[in-house]
């Protein structure tokens, strides 16, 4: 059960932070505890977890309290580019980053057999 996300307006290295937090735990705690958390990521992340067990449904997965995180991973997306004015006629880069975060979740009562 996967779902992924991409272009989330944030730096990946922000994001990564969020995501440390929940890999390994629970679906629905991770949820809880995201809920808690005050980064602008952690509403990004939950609802990209909300949908990965929305897709284990679709599955017919019998059990969805028993979801765990597999693996979290954030990776860097699109960079855009914009110019600042500074001095003497030149401009610098603005470097605007993007991330894309992909959830992949399991049955932990399925590896216990």
């Amino acid at each position: 059960m996967k779902s992924s996300l991409k272009d989330i307006r944030q730096a990946p290295r922000k994001v990564r932070y969020v995501a440390d937090s929940v890999r390994g735990k629970n679906a629905m705690s991770a949820c809880e505890s995201l809920r808690l958390l005050n980064k602008k990521s952690a509403s990004v992340i939950s609802k990209l977890i909300k949908s990965a067990i929305a897709n284990a449904k679709d599955k017919n997965v019998s059990n969805t309290d028993s979801l765990t995180i597999k693996k979290i991973m954030v990776d860097s997306g699109v960079t855009m580019i914009r110019g600042r004015a500074r001095a003497m006629g030149r401009s610098t880069r603005i470097r605007k980053r993007t991330s894309r975060v992909l959830v992949e979740l399991e049955n932990k009562q399925d590896n216990n057999k």
